[in-house]
């Protein structure tokens, strides 16, 4: 449908994008994927890790390491799986459900401010094009499950 030069310059700005989104979860002490997990978790409620990568996008041993280090830091608790206790299950704790809304809330701060800063037509257009960005990225995500 589209030629490679709009495509590379698609792939360019989502790709600015995520990186200066990810810049927040940096500034929070958190690593963009760490950040994400933390998220999903939080958002999701008690999570097993099989579950976890296959959300994710992540191979188990990835999930484990970002795991340990989100306990580490006191952001989730593992608890056996009330389902089958040779697993275990993931969940926020109150500080991992404290930062992730902050980190959220400061993602968003961000985009509405560079909104604000730029002409009106331009911003009504990003605004207008979010159906579509929102397909875009469901269709993405389906070409990797």
């Amino acid at each position: 449908m589209s030629d490679t030069e709009t495509l590379n310059r698609l792939r360019g700005v989502i790709s600015r994008l995520a990186r200066e989104l990810n810049a927040t979860a940096t500034d929070e002490g958190l690593t963009p994927t760490q950040a994400s997990v933390l998220g999903l978790i939080a958002f999701r409620g008690p999570l097993g890790l099989t579950e976890l990568a296959q959300l994710e996008g992540l191979n188990p041993t990835m999930v484990s390491r970002v795991i340990g280090r989100l306990t580490e830091l006191g952001l989730i608790q593992r608890d056996p799986n009330p389902a089958d206790l040779r697993a275990i299950q993931v969940e926020a704790t109150d500080q991992g459900r404290e930062l992730h809304q902050r980190i959220k809330l400061l993602r968003t701060e961000a985009i509405g401010k560079c909104l604000d800063q730029l002409p009106e037509e331009s911003a009504r257009t990003i605004i207008d094009a979010l159906p579509a960005l929102e397909e875009l990225a469901q269709a993405l995500r389906s070409t990797h499950n």
